[in-house]
Parts: structure tokens; C-alpha cells; sequence
């Protein structure tokens, strides 16, 4: 192997680490949270609960947080009447809150302006400069104050402004930039590109979907890829992290956030703690942020000898009823306003069911209505509902199958299609969860729960309970029926956790049994199974929810 490849390689390692690591991005405090900033944790949610399942016993770390440094808090402080510091724990409050309500299950929440992420901070900053990567310029160039960034001729166009002047802005983001002469400190980006190539070809998992793997590798093998400028002056950006010795300088808020999924880490505090997490295994973004994550960021790693991130997966936007979401049109949409409305599981289904990472969803409350009603109340809720009800199951049980009549009832087409979509199921979820394509889960399991209610309706339980002859028959409906209905509960167990929750606590099935290795252990091949009491507690795992125009035709009657 030649040297340069020796050298390139340095930074990668097949070795198996004892924590898997996955992370949010952590979300800027300038504004409170939308349903964007609820999807990037869902994924990430998702993502780290399929792991769970997936392999029992296993240990996760995983953070989200907040980015509460840089120019524009200052601004945001100002505006509110309020401190930088009050300012911050007041919207990263929100931020919390948000985890809380929506159950994302997170083992660490950072915010950049705690002391331990500020000693972070400024030991990685010491090390990329004792490693040689930093230098002292004068910086002239075209700035973005609202990107916080500096911005070459090619990432600049010319428009006409409010009062019709020309001026210039980004061409990515539209906000305008002003031309600034500052001193600098600089990180010698340029000098990491075959290594960023290296990276971002040696896997086509590395970057996901692969479109943003091109976006990336067009932006560093035919754009520019000047060095960066990771400090301010303090005198304009007073909040933040000052550069180690020199107090005239502020960190670059870009470089300060990133360092965040180090902190969590547990960069500054044990190394042998920081070798079992290191590097992560998935890295969540927006697309509106893949240039720091998938450029800078694994070039900062590289300069301090530390491994790139194993995945990183980014996702696209939501547009709401067709239109980019802003305050100026005043719909962006609130997700504590709608959890009080669809839940918090009817809100996580509809945007994990409904969004693509390669291209943005659209949002609209009709639509959340019709899929919610039709699939997680009627084609999921409303088939535990008929299994659980007195009338079908006086003894209120998963009833055991005598084996003649569960040949009898097999021998049906009908039944033999359920069988093996069910048996088929998991491990067609697993492609797709691996893929992190929950889309396509969602769409699996409800074509199998579809299979469930044509058997259910075709055998006429109802039907069967009135001749004392066919009880039998009976006991394999409904023990088919919910034998479908655990499967699909402890697979959709990442996507909406409550109510997968609480129809396995309804059919009694144990905290130790929700695992995948469980979920392929099919009843109708254990000869042992004995009947189980279904759980005391009477529930509706999905409220119907009425439109506007359901309330009117009600209040009418």
C-alpha cells in the first residue's frame, strides 16, 4: 500500500465500537420549533429505536440540543427585549419540550453555551492548531450575517432589493451580504480535499440519499474550496466562545455547534469512555445545512485525527399546502398546536409515513386527516377494537388454535396470502428501516394489516360465533388476527412508539418479547402456544379525528 494511501486511510477503522452513536443536528435558538425541526429528530428517533429493536440489549447514546451562540442570537436577544442567556434557556426550553412531547427518546440534550462543551471547544481548537491547520489572515469577502458565513463570488447573485437597488445575496439562502474586511483566524480547508473525496466515495453508504453524496463531491471537485474563516471579532460577535489566548476573538458559531457531537462524546473528559462512542453512526441533517456536515465538519475531524462520522443522512424540507414554509406568509406550522389535535403518535406517523428524504413533503391538515383516520383508527385501531370486543371474545384472550381447525381455515387463499405477508413482514422492514425508507414500513405494514381485515371480514367471525360448532374456527380468527397485530405493533414499535406500546400491552405481550429476534417466532408454528389474557385495561388505540366539515354536518343533525 502506498504511502498516500496509508495516509488517507489513517482516519478509518473497521474496529466494532461498544455504544452505537446518533445524533440530531442541534437546532439554532433564533426562532421556536416547526414541524422541520420535529422531522429531523423523528428520523433520527426512528432511526436509533429500529436499532434497539434490531439488536436486543444493545447500548445507544443519543443527543440532540441547541445552537445557542453567534450574531443572530445577539439580534434575536435585542428583538425580544431580553439577554443572550435568557434568551437561549428560554427557546431551548422549547427545544426540550419538544423531545419531551413527542417522545424522542434522546440520552443526552446539549446546549453549546454549557461550560463542558465550551472546554471542548477549545481543546479540539488547540489541537487543530498545534496540528498546523490554523492560521492568522485578514479576511476580505462578501458576508452573510443571517448564514453567519463568508461566501465566494461563485455562491453570490445579483438581485434587486425592496427599495430597487441592486444588491447582492446568496444564491443558496436569497439573504443578502454585505463586503467585509476583518481579522481572521483560518482553517486550512483546501489542503483536505483528495481526503474529503476519499471519504465520501470509499462507501455509497457514507452519505444518504446519494443525490447530496453529488452535491457534495460537484462542490469540492469542481467549486472552490477556499480555506474558512472559524473566528470573528469579538468586538462584532461578542457572543460566543473566545479563541484560546486571544480574547479579540470569537469562535465561528459553525465551527463551535459541530464540535457538539463531540462534547456528547465525551471528547474532553475520558479517552478510553470516547473511543467506545467515536466515531457516530448516523448523523442526522437537513439539506440546508450538508455543506457544514459534509465538508467542513469531516474536514475539521481529519485535521485532529479523529474518524468521520460512519453515515450521515440528509433530508429534504417541508413545503405547507404547496408553499415554502415561512413567518411571512404565517404557516409554519406548530407542532404543540397539532399534537393537541392529531396526538403525539398521529403527528409522528403522519411525517415519518409521509416524508421522502430526497425530496420535500408537503404538509396539509387535510391530508394528515384522511391518512390518520384511514390508517392508524379503522385499518389498525379498529381491527384490535373487533378482536377485543365482548362479543367476539367474552373470555378475553389471544386464544389457543387447535391444530384441525387451523388446517381447516389455513387450506383458505385468504388466510394462506395473510400467512405469508405476515412472515414475509419483517424482514421486508428491515430492508427498509436499514434503508431508513420509513415510508416504506408504514406502507408494508399497512398492506399487511389490509390482508388482516379482507380475512377478517371473509371468514365472518360474527357469523361463526353463533353455531357452538364452529368455535374453533373462531379461536383461529381471532389468534391470526392478533398474531398479525403484534407483529405489525412491535415493527412499527420506531415509528410510533405509544400506541405500538399500548396494543402490546393489550394483547399481553411481554417488554422482553418486542424485539425482532421475537417478532419471526410466528405462533402458528409453535405447538406449544397456550392462550393468553389479553390486558384489563379497555382501549381506542386511535380517536377518529372529525375534519371542520364532520363538526359542521354533526352540529347540523
Amino acid at each position: 500500500m502506498c504511502s498516500r494511501t496509508l495516509f488517507l486511510c489513517r482516519h478509518y477503522s473497521s474496529q466494532a465500537k461498544s455504544v452505537a452513536y446518533y445524533t440530531t443536528p442541534i437546532y439554532y435558538v433564533n426562532a421556536n420549533p416547526h414541524i422541520g425541526h420535529l422531522y429531523s429528530s423523528l428520523i433520527a428517533d426512528a432511526s436509533q429505536r429500529w436499532h434497539n429493536v434490531a439488536n436486543k440489549g444493545c447500548i445507544i447514546k443519543f443527543s440532540t440540543g441547541t445552537d445557542e451562540h453567534g450574531s443572530k442570537i445577539q439580534q434575536a436577544a435585542e428583538t425580544n427585549n431580553s439577554s443572550p442567556p435568557d434568551y437561549c434557556s428560554n427557546i431551548s426550553k422549547r427545544y426540550k419540550a419538544l423531545a419531551e412531547r413527542f417522545n424522542i427518546a434522546c440520552t443526552d440534550f446539549i446546549r453549546t453555551t454549557e461550560e463542558t462543551h465550551k472546554n471542548t471547544v477549545q481543546n479540539f481548537w488547540n489541537v487543530l492548531n498545534k496540528n498546523g491547520h490554523i492560521y492568522s489572515s485578514t479576511y476580505s469577502g462578501w458576508y452573510c450575517v443571517s448564514d453567519e458565513s463568508f461566501l465566494t463570488d461563485s455562491q453570490l447573485k445579483e438581485t434587486v432589493g425592496a427599495d430597487g437597488r441592486k444588491i447582492m445575496v446568496s444564491s443558496e439562502s436569497g439573504h443578502p451580504v454585505e463586503w467585509t474586511e476583518e481579522p481572521n483566524y483560518m482553517f486550512k480547508l483546501h489542503s483536505f480535499r483528495e481526503e474529503l473525496i476519499y471519504w465520501l466515495t470509499r462507501d455509497e453508504k457514507i452519505i444518504r440519499p446519494k443525490k447530496f453524496q453529488k452535491i457534495l463531491l460537484d462542490l469540492i471537485c469542481n467549486g472552490d474550496l477556499p480555506d474558512v474563516s472559524i473566528s470573528r471579532p469579538s468586538s462584532r460577535v461578542h457572543w460566543g466562545i473566545r479563541v484560546p489566548g486571544d480574547d479579540a476573538q470569537t469562535v465561528y458559531v459553525w465551527l463551535d455547534a459541530l464540535v457538539n457531537y463531540l462534547t456528547v462524546a465525551g471528547y474532553s473528559l475520558d479517552p478510553s469512555e470516547f473511543q467506545k462512542v467515536w466515531p457516530p453512526d448516523v448523523q442526522v441533517i437537513g439539506k440546508d445545512i450538508l455543506k457544514f456536515h459534509g465538508v467542513y465538519w469531516p474536514a475539521f475531524l481529519m485535521a485532529a485525527n479523529l474518524e468521520p462520522p460512519r453515515s450521515i443522512l440528509c433530508h429534504s424540507h417541508w413545503t405547507v399546502d404547496g408553499e415554502k414554509m415561512s413567518k411571512s406568509k404565517n404557516n409554519v406550522v406548530c407542532p404543540f398546536d397539532r399534537s393537541g389535535v392529531y396526538t403525539s403518535d398521529g403527528l409522528r406517523y403522519f411525517l415519518l409515513r409521509e416524508g421522502v428524504a430526497h425530496s420535500d413533503g408537503n404538509y396539509s391538515d387535510t391530508k394528515v386527516i384522511r391518512i390518520l383516520n384511514s390508517e392508524l383508527a379503522d385499518t389498525l385501531g379498529n381491527l384490535l377494537s373487533r378482536c377485543c370486543g365482548a362479543a367476539l371474545n367474552p373470555d378475553q384472550t389471544v386464544p389457543r388454535m387447535e391444530v384441525e381447525a387451523l388446517e381447516s381455515v389455513a387450506a383458505l387463499d385468504v388466510t394462506k396470502r395473510l400467512i405469508e405477508s405476515v412472515e414475509k413482514l419483517p424482514d421486508v422492514c428491515r430492508g427498509h428501516y436499514e434503508d431508513f425508507n420509513f415510508y416504506r414500513v408504514a406502507d408494508s405494514i399497512i398492506s399487511t394489516l389490509h390482508s388482516a381485515n379482507l380475512f377478517f371480514e371473509t371468514l365472518k367471525p360474527w357469523e361463526l360465533k353463533k353455531n357452538p360448532q364452529t368455535s374453533k374456527e373462531l379461536d383461529v380468527v381471532l389468534h391470526l388476527t392478533m398474531e398479525t397485530l403484534r407483529v405489525a405493533a412491535i415493527l412499527l414499535q420506531p415509528i410510533i412508539p405509544n400506541i405500538s406500546g399500548d396494543l402490546l400491552d393489550k394483547i399481553n405481550v411481554e417488554k422482553h418479547q418486542r424485539h425482532f429476534e421475537d417478532v419471526k417466532d410466528f405462533s402458528w408454528t409453535n405447538r406449544e402456544f397456550k392462550e393468553r389474557k389479553l390486558g384489563l385495561e379497555k382501549i381506542v388505540l386511535f380517536k377518529r379525528i372529525l375534519s371542520d366539515g364532520d363538526k359542521r354536518a354533526k352540529a347540523n343533525k
